[in-house]
């Protein structure tokens, strides 16, 4: 019998009103989504804050539980919750795939770096010049 994957769920909102409502209602979404996926989650990281602001403790709490092997799957409810800032979104990307974790989405299904590259690398040539 082959081992359930295991995931981890990361929710952020960025407005405090209604915040444990709102944050409450991704985290079922999420843990829905997993089971329906039939992954077993590991655990799950939250933050309140600005998507520009890549330096938030549940995303670090993510980096952190990925480079230590703690999960092979990690759940949001859109791209647009890991942040923002679109380079530092890629970037983010790139390292979950360098360590082996797929991205996935209950809305955009699975989201990897490479779906992104080429309008990432346009953005570095465009820095570059």
């Amino acid at each position: 019998m082959e081992q359930k994957k295991r995931a981890w769920t990361y929710s952020r909102i960025d407005a405090p009103e209604d915040a444990h409502g709102r944050l409450k209602g991704q985290k079922k979404e999420l843990f829905d989504y997993a089971e329906q996926m039939c992954f077993e989650v590991a655990g799950s990281s939250e933050d309140l804050g600005s998507g520009l602001d890549f330096e938030r403790s549940g995303l670090l709490e993510v980096m952190k539980t990925a480079a230590d092997g703690e999960f092979d799957v990690l759940l949001i409810k859109r791209l647009d919750r890991l942040g923002r800032d679109m380079p530092k979104t890629m970037e983010f990307l790139m390292g979950m795939e360098q360590l082996g974790i797929k991205v996935y989405s209950p809305l955009e299904g699975e989201i990897s770096f490479s779906q992104f590259k080429e309008l990432y690398d346009g953005y570095c040539a465009m820095i570059l010049e």
